[in-house]
């Protein structure tokens, strides 16, 4: 994280959008709130650049005097985000295509290819203008690139892009026999010639090339990626003392994060969960988990978040009393260090007006804009916590690939990936512990528990990171449908788990023989055994070589076979499960697994809408539901109003 003396408070900042007189009572209001950055520019390209080459900064000029004179930090966008509309007129080709064939227009945002040479050259032209003028200027405390990148367009299907997925894939497989191997194109009379007859994954007869789609999703996400690092470079020729940051967007199929963080100084995340979902902590809480393990477990900045309503749902819920400081509080608690809101201002107009703000139509005095003031001051009493870290003694495997695999089209079943491995963690979260996220192939040797959901995809080495836990005396825990393809999506033959011989099915004493997805992810299966329950969506036929079986299916396409094993390794053990346990289940295994690991949970049992998270001289605990809560927390009891969060300062 950038150097700072408290935790930062703020949010967008659009003085474009209000006259002048207004800015001064911005600054005025800011101050009452304890706001210490805003991010300004993210959508100002066209007041910036009205008509191509001729600039226009003396506005920014003087709101970037007006912040600094009054002890506000910026966070200074590049304004790349959005194009004007005169380059949409004088380079239509600039604009993104789908994957029918279909261009899309302006008069939204985001209405680029990440490919097109057009919109390169000119948003790397702004860059330079705006690096040179103002990487030095005292307000300016770092830079914020470009801004959610791919949330309308992360595939575009134009010509520059098919041109550059074919430079992407000749300098990935070097020759067009590599990319046919790796490809499986024997299948379905495939095969190419060369690279310049491989074209983008555009609409088909009938199942596009799996490999195909795959590289595909990680050429665009690279593409993507690509933008970032440009407009990086250029900044970090002009101004190499600050740092940089893109604001991500949680859990985002569209851009493989393990990568884009090795690009950025400070991990930054968009939030957004619903105020009308009782559910909305477990992703919440994951996704701030996610971010912290992003950087290597360095603080991170919460870029945007609403302090009520959003505009963009079929029915926009508002935040009730208390929530938005729940949810701040959250972020800080998992590593934050920085609390910020999409927007400032409520915008009178355009398609945000009805998106809440730190200040909204009615003004000051209201509702809204007191929570804003009493968290700014709040936070601000919280120095002593920024830089601290958040101590995690579990790990939980999240692999882009194998989420852009599993929701392709022929496979075994459909699935949401992400609300799966969710489920996942939940169990860990209602008893209070901690959980880090890992990179596939990372090394897991900081953690004692280690659990692997669906790693769809893995290389021969990720599978062996993972077999190496229980023989350090750690616990693995492996999910069904794991272990299956490797990175060019082959099939390992002989037992899946990476085939007969790897290590991963040493680890376990098991092997995969087939699959038997349930009809539909509501029916259910019983497992009965030294630990019984219920199940659903899943079946496998697992063929067990050295491990005991804790529990079995009891009917359906599997019944009487293994659903449940486990395999002693010295002081470790290895966990395979079959099948996808329901909430019941799925807590008496946590329990299980905490137990081989020796990690004493906080919540003594299940807890459903509260947390706890200790980082630095503080635990957290926050109830995120609508009732009062009376918790036992590591012994201590805790009583938290509805939407209520404490913080209990722990003994040095």
């Amino acid at each position: 994280m950038f150097d700072s003396p408290s935790i930062r408070f703020g949010g967008d900042y659009n003085p474009e959008q209000w006259p002048e007189h207004v800015w001064d009572d911005d600054v005025r209001l800011m101050r009452g709130a304890h706001v210490t950055s805003a991010t300004v520019g993210v959508f100002s390209w066209a007041r910036l650049e009205p008509s191509p080459g001729e600039y226009d900064f003396a506005w920014l000029d003087e709101v970037l005097t007006r912040l600094h004179a009054g002890g506000i930090r910026v966070i200074l966008a590049t304004a790349t985000a959005s194009p004007p509309a005169w380059l949409a007129r004088l380079h239509p080709e600039s604009l993104p295509v789908t994957q029918d064939g279909t261009p899309l227009g302006f008069g939204s945002r985001q209405q680029y290819s990440p490919s097109s040479s057009a919109y390169r050259t000119y948003a790397m032209r702004l860059v330079r203008e705006m690096a040179a003028r103002y990487g030095a200027h005292p307000a300016v405390e770092a830079w914020h690139v470009g801004n959610e990148y791919g949330c309308h367009v992360t595939h575009s299907y134009d010509a520059e892009s098919a041109e550059a997925f074919r430079a992407w894939l000749t300098e990935k497989y070097g020759t067009i026999g590599a990319l046919n191997d790796a490809w499986g194109t024997a299948f379905w009379s495939q095969s190419y010639g060369d690279f310049g007859e491989v074209g983008v994954p555009a609409a088909a007869p009938a199942h596009l090339n799996p490999t195909q789609l795959l590289d595909f999703d990680r050429f665009s996400s690279d593409a993507l990626l690509s933008l970032h690092r440009e407009e990086s470079t250029i900044l970090r020729e002009y101004s190499p003392h600050l740092p940089i940051t893109t604001n991500f967007m949680s859990f985002f199929k569209g851009a493989d994060y393990w990568q884009w963080a090795q690009h950025v100084d400070a991990v930054s995340d968009d939030s957004y969960p619903d105020p009308s979902d009782s559910s909305a902590i477990v992703r919440l809480s994951a996704s701030r988990d996610l971010m912290r393990s992003l950087g290597g477990g360095k603080p991170w900045l919460l870029m945007e978040q609403a302090t009520s309503a959003v505009n963009w749902r079929d029915r926009n819920a508002p935040k009730p009393v208390g929530l938005n400081r729940v949810q701040s509080l959250n972020a800080v608690a998992r590593g934050a260090d920085g609390i910020c809101y999409f927007q400032w201002r409520q915008s009178q107009a355009g398609a945000e007006k009805f998106h809440s703000a730190m200040l909204p139509h009615t003004g000051e005095h209201t509702r809204i804009h007191r929570e804003v003031q009493a968290l700014g001051a709040e936070l601000a009493g919280l120095d002593d916590i920024v830089g601290t870290r958040v101590p995690a003694r579990v790990a939980i495997m999240f692999d882009w690939d194998s989420w852009w695999s599993l929701e392709q089209q022929a496979v075994p079943a459909q699935r949401d990936y992400v609300e799966t491995v969710l489920t996942w963690y939940a169990g860990f979260l209602r008893r209070g512990v901690s959980v880090d996220f890992l990179r596939a192939g990372a090394s897991a040797g900081g953690y004692d528990l280690v659990v692997a959901p669906l790693l769809h995809v893995a290389s021969a080495q990720a599978l062996d990171e993972l077999a190496a836990v229980p023989s350090r005396g750690g616990t693995l825990v492996v999910s069904y449908q794991s272990g299956v393809l490797d990175p060019q999506l082959h099939a390992y033959l002989g037992g899946y788990l990476g085939g007969p011989g790897s290590a991963l099915q040493g680890a376990l004493g098991v092997a995969v023989e087939e699959f038997a997805p349930l009809p539909n992810a509501d029916t259910r299966t019983a497992v009965e055994g030294e630990i019984a329950g219920e199940a659903v969506e899943w079946q496998e036929v697992i063929a067990v070589s050295d491990a005991t079986v804790v529990a079995s299916f009891a009917d359906g396409f599997a019944a009487g076979l293994p659903a449940i094993t486990r395999r002693a390794d010295g002081d470790g053990a290895s966990w395979y499960v079959g099948t996808q346990p329901d909430e019941e289940l799925m807590d008496a295994l946590v329990g299980r697994w905490l137990a081989d690991a020796r990690i004493t949970a906080a919540f003594p049992q299940p807890e459903h809408g509260v947390e706890t998270v200790e980082r630095g001289p503080f635990a957290f605990v926050a109830n995120h539901t609508s009732q009062p809560r009376s918790v036992s927390v590591h012994g201590e009891q805790c009583e938290l109003a509805p939407f209520d969060a404490v913080l209990l300062r722990r003994q040095a």
